[in-house]
C-alpha cells in the first residue's frame, strides 16, 4: 500500500502520525507479552519465576535527594531561609532592593 505524503493535508499527515504511533505502541506491548511468556516458560523449566530472576517488576524508586541546606535566613524571622537555588523569596528580594548584601544573611 503507497500513501502519497506530498499530496495529504496537514490535518491528515498528523492523522496519520498519530495512527502510526498508536499502532506501533499495540506492537510494542505484543512483543512485550510475548517475551515475557517466553521468558516464564523458560524460566518454569529451570523451577525458578522472571521475578527471582530479574528482581521484583515492580517500578524503581526514584533517589531521594537530600534537601540542601539553608545558605540565607531573613534577618527579620530567622525561621524564613533560603537555599541560594531556585526563585528568590520575597524577603530576600526586599533585603536586596533595600541594600542589604546578601552575605549579611548568610547562615
Amino acid at each position: 500500500m503507497a500513501i502519497d505524503l506530498k499530496n495529504m493535508s496537514r490535518k491528515e499527515l498528523e492523522k496519520l502520525a498519530g495512527d502510526v504511533e498508536k499502532s506501533l505502541e499495540k506492537l510494542r506491548k505484543k512483543d512485550l507479552k510475548k517475551v515475557r511468556q517466553e521468558m516464564e516458560k523458560l524460566a518454569a523449566a529451570h523451577g525458578v519465576t522472571v521475578e527471582d530472576i530479574m528482581g521484583s517488576t515492580a517500578t524503581p524508586k526514584k533517589a531521594v535527594k537530600p534537601k540542601a541546606a539553608p545558605k540565607y535566613a531573613n534577618p527579620a524571622d530567622k525561621s524564613k531561609t533560603w537555599t541560594g537555588k531556585g526563585r528568590q523569596p520575597e524577603w530576600f528580594k526586599s533585603a536586596i532592593s533595600a541594600g542589604k548584601a546578601p552575605e549579611s544573611m548568610a547562615v
